[in-house]
């Protein structure tokens, strides 16, 4: 088979994806379905986009692609790679979070078990180099002790939105998974967790404001804070004994010594995230690589999903 790569999408992360695969000198193809965003996505990539969508596509070449990047939007995304298995594509890197919901996870998880396709799901904040940093520092001071994160949304510029009402609903999969899956991805996997939630949005009918706390497999303790009708934005701390790192934002790393009252910014090498989107890069690396140890696959992110989903109610869960 060819070592080609296929590109499905040519929206704004599609256009992304290309640049990173043009500066790795990568042979790839772009299919898109037509219409403006091809055209954009060709001027802004400067490569060009195969119109008609994927399934024209897959059933028309004979030089069929054997691994695959699906960059899509949301509520399409289970479709697509459903497509790709059908067609013998074994080798997928799925846009995050892989689904609308836990149960397109799940039937996606169970296609990939069938299939023995290795499918990942691409959550990019996780190849920062601020992250990267810390774990360097996680390592050195010998592990995660506790941990806490907040996860509010904008609502005033969410509700102004061009979003199909099936994303909207679903915005805490969409879209807040993308820094909870960063601070467990840090912090470790809950063994328990207590969940509250109030409220609701007119876009998002689940709660409003969420706050919750738990445990780790590893005996990390952990709590987290969210409320989408006041001020706040995305942050993930980090506490070892020695000491507390701050993401806030997440692509930039603070850290405050133990016995210490002042935060210092620490210096990374962030040269990829500033000439790419942050973390696309090395994350496409492990994706083409094979070393996919920080990538989450689908059977991860089943189970990932389900923590997601007990978080957007009042409850206490053992996992």
């Amino acid at each position: 088979m060819s070592q080609k790569i296929l590109l499905v999408g040519a929206g704004y992360m599609a256009t992304e994806y290309a640049k990173v695969l043009s500066a790795m000198g990568k042979n790839f193809v772009i299919v898109g379905r037509g219409g403006d965003s091809a055209k954009i996505c060709e001027k802004m990539s400067g490569c060009p986009v195969y119109r008609g969508g994927i399934e024209k596509y897959l059933s028309e070449t004979t030089d069929c692609p054997q691994m695959a990047i699906v960059a899509v939007p949301f509520v399409s995304l289970k479709m697509i790679a459903k497509c790709l298995m059908r067609f013998g594509i074994r080798k997928i890197l799925l846009e995050k979070p892989g689904g609308v919901n836990y149960e397109e996870i799940s039937e996606l998880s169970d296609a990939a078990y069938n299939t023995k396709t290795k499918l990942y799901v691409a959550y990019n904040r996780r190849f920062y180099a601020s992250v990267e940093k810390a774990m360097e520092i996680i390592k050195e001071d010998g592990g995660v002790t506790s941990f806490n994160f907040e996860f509010t949304e904008w609502s005033h510029i969410v509700n102004s939105l061009q979003k199909p009402r099936a994303e909207l609903e679903n915005w805490f999969m969409a879209n807040s998974s993308h820094v909870v899956d960063l601070a467990l991805f840090l912090g470790g996997e809950p063994k328990m967790l207590n969940s509250y939630v109030a409220g609701s949005l007119p876009w998002y009918s689940k709660a409003s404001a969420f706050a919750g706390s738990g445990i780790t497999k590893e005996g990390a303790l952990f709590s987290y804070k969210a409320n989408w009708k006041s001020a706040g934005r995305w942050s993930v701390e980090i506490l070892t004994e020695k000491r507390k790192l701050l993401f806030e934002p997440l692509e930039q790393l603070k850290i405050q010594e133990r016995g210490e009252t002042n935060v210092k910014q620490v210096e990374i090498d962030d040269k990829l995230d500033i000439d790419f989107k942050p973390g696309l890069f090395k994350q496409v690396e492990s994706f083409l690589s094979g070393n996919t140890e920080k990538l989450i696959n689908i059977y991860e992110q089943k189970k990932r999903a389900k923590i997601y989903q007990f978080m957007e109610k009042i409850g206490s869960f053992s996992f």
